[in-house]
């Protein structure tokens, strides 16, 4: 089965870097994954998936909690400030807080809920333009900021360039969460989670090669 390959791969790439399998949490990324892919994963004991958009997961996750209730959901994709109440109730933890504006708007829904997700603090390793993400030489900064506004930061988050080594980018997030006192690292994908978790990843996002080819909505 493609989960029990994946796990197998992770417990490989743990004892490689002489880590316990414990520290690495497999995020499922369903996000345009049929329903019935899905519910394959939760039947086979998974409980930690992905989602892009908070559209996506609305329209899915609360009939999957009811279900299977110690589901979580973590939310990997970009978030626009006025999505972000809906992101907030229905998500365990928000990975990409790339901006001042949605930074202070999450301080202010926290304070109205009254409880506030996990949140990671993406970083534009590689600088790209068309992008999202704090650039490294502000991510000092942005944290700082972050903390301030009592935001629970968990960790950092990135994507590295398709073109690039992703090593250089894991390495480079390694070091801006250590010298913050940050432990959480969400980095690697289904090409190169072995390398991340060698690089200290705590949370590797795997979709395809868990789920097969993503389907596209119909138009």
């Amino acid at each position: 089965m493609p989960l029990t390959d994946i796990q197998d791969r992770i417990a490989k790439a743990c004892a490689e870097a002489e880590r316990d399998i414990s520290e690495v949490q497999l995020i499922a990324v369903s996000k345009v994954q049929p329903l019935e892919r899905v519910e394959q994963v939760l039947e086979q004991g998974h409980r930690l998936f992905g989602e892009n958009r908070v559209q996506e997961a609305a329209s899915k996750w609360p009939d999957f909690k009811t279900r299977y209730p110690d589901a979580s959901v973590h939310l990997i994709g970009p978030l626009q400030s006025n999505k972000a109440r809906h992101a907030m109730e229905l998500c365990d933890a928000i990975h990409s807080v790339d901006r001042p504006k949605l930074a202070t708007t999450l301080a202010r829904l926290a304070q109205e809920i009254g409880n506030c997700p996990d949140l990671f603090i993406q970083v534009n390793t590689g600088e790209e333009p068309q992008k999202a993400g704090v650039l490294p030489a502000e991510a000092d900064q942005f944290i700082a900021d972050a903390r301030a506004l009592d935001l629970p930061i968990k960790g950092l988050m990135c994507i590295p360039p398709v073109e690039e080594t992703p090593s250089l980018h894991f390495s480079l997030l390694r070091k801006i969460a250590e010298r913050n006192g940050l432990a959480g690292l969400s980095m690697g994908m289904s090409a190169d989670f072995e390398q991340a978790i060698a690089f200290g990843a705590t949370h590797i996002r795997v979709g395809s090669a868990i789920f097969g080819d993503r389907v596209k909505p119909a138009e």
